[in-house]
C-alpha cells in the first residue's frame, strides 16, 4: 500500500513539474478549458439567480368569479359555501359590488364619474386562491367554476406564470446544451495535448515497455496530466466566474434601483463549486483516458 502511494505521489509530483517547465503551453491549454467551462457556469449562475428573484417575486396566481348582475344573496352565500368545501381553493375573499364601487372612488381618482352614475354597475366577485398553483390546475379550477350558477366570468391570472415557466425551461436547455457541448470540447482539447505527449515521449515508452512496464504503469502519469489540467482549467472557469459576478453586479446596482428593487447574480455555492472542479478534472481525465487508450498500443517495443 506505501509502495502504491509513494508512485501515485511521485506521479502527481512529475505532472506538477511538467506543467511547470511549459509555462506558456499549460497557461493556453489552461485557459481554453477555463474559458469552455466558464460559458456553461456563467450560464447556470445567471439562472440560479433568475430563479431565486422570481421565486421572492412570486405572487400566487388567483382566479377572480364575477357573478352575474342579477345574482342575489342567496347566491353569494351558495358560492361562498361551495368555496369553503372545495378541496382545490386554499383560501378567498369575497368583494361585494359596494365595496369594489368604493375603492373605485377611492383609489382611482374618478369619485365624480362614479357619483354621476345612476346605479352600481359592478358585480359581485370572489377572489380565490389557488391550493396548487399550477397552470393546468388553474385552467382546471376556471373550467369549473364556469358552470357555476350564476357565475357570468372567470379571470385566470396564469399568464404570467406560463410564461416563466417556459423561460426557465429555456434557460435550462440552453445551459444542458451548450454544457455538453463545450465538455465534447473540453475532452477533444485533452485528448489532443495527451496525444502530442504521447508522440513526444515515443522513444521513452517503448524503452521502458521493453523492460517489462505495464500499461497502466505507462498510462498512469498521463492520465494525471489529464486530470491536473482539467482541475486547473476548473479553477479558471470558476476565477472567471467569479469576477464575472463582481464587473455584473457592480452595473446592476444601477439597474435595479432604477426599478426599485434588488438583483444581483448569486455567487456560486461551495457544493457548486466542488462539483465545477470534480466535474472538470473528470472530463481531463476522460480525455486523457481516451488518447491514451487510443494511442498507446501503437507504441510495442521493437
Amino acid at each position: 500500500m506505501k509502495a502504491w502511494l509513494s508512485q501515485h505521489i511521485r506521479t502527481l509530483g512529475a505532472t506538477l513539474a511538467k506543467l511547470a517547465r511549459a509555462p506558456v503551453s499549460t497557461l493556453l491549454n489552461v485557459g481554453a478549458v477555463g474559458v469552455a467551462l466558464a460559458l456553461p457556469v456563467g450560464l447556470y449562475v445567471g439562472l440560479a439567480s433568475l430563479q431565486h428573484l422570481a421565486g421572492g417575486l412570486r405572487v400566487e396566481p388567483q382566479v377572480s368569479l364575477f357573478l352575474a348582475r342579477d345574482a342575489g344573496r342567496g347566491d353569494v352565500a351558495q358560492i361562498d359555501s361551495r368555496l369553503k368545501q372545495h378541496p382545490g381553493v386554499r383560501g378567498f375573499r369575497h368583494v361585494s359590488r359596494e365595496r369594489a364601487l368604493e375603492e373605485i372612488k377611492t383609489r382611482s381618482g374618478l369619485a365624480d364619474v362614479v357619483e354621476s352614475l345612476g346605479h352600481n354597475p359592478l358585480p359581485d366577485a370572489f377572489i380565490v386562491d389557488a391550493s396548487d398553483a399550477a397552470p393546468q390546475n388553474l385552467e382546471a379550477l376556471r373550467a369549473e367554476f364556469l358552470r357555476w350558477p350564476k357565475v357570468a366570468h372567470v379571470q385566470l391570472d396564469s399568464a404570467w406564470a406560463r410564461r416563466l415557466d417556459a423561460v426557465l425551461r429555456l434557460g435550462r436547455l440552453a445551459v444542458l446544451t451548450l454544457g455538453t457541448l463545450l465538455a465534447f470540447a473540453l475532452v477533444a482539447i485533452t485528448f489532443n495535448t495527451i496525444r502530442l505527449q504521447i508522440m513526444t515521449q515515443r522513444d521513452e515508452i517503448e524503452v521502458v515497455k521493453l523492460i517489462g512496464a505495464t500499461d497502466p504503469f505507462v498510462r498512469r502519469p498521463f492520465l494525471y496530466y489529464g486530470a491536473t489540467l482539467g482541475l486547473a482549467g476548473g479553477v479558471a472557469a470558476w476565477l472567471i466566474v467569479a469576477a464575472g459576478i463582481c464587473v455584473f453586479n457592480d452595473g446592476l446596482q444601477e439597474l435595479s434601483g432604477l426599478y426599485g428593487m434588488r438583483f444581483e447574480l448569486r455567487s456560486m455555492s461551495v457544493g457548486d463549486s466542488f462539483s465545477l472542479l470534480a466535474f472538470s478534472a473528470w472530463l481531463g481525465w476522460f480525455g486523457a483516458w481516451l488518447s491514451v487508450s487510443r494511442h498507446l498500443s501503437d507504441f510495442e517495443p521493437r
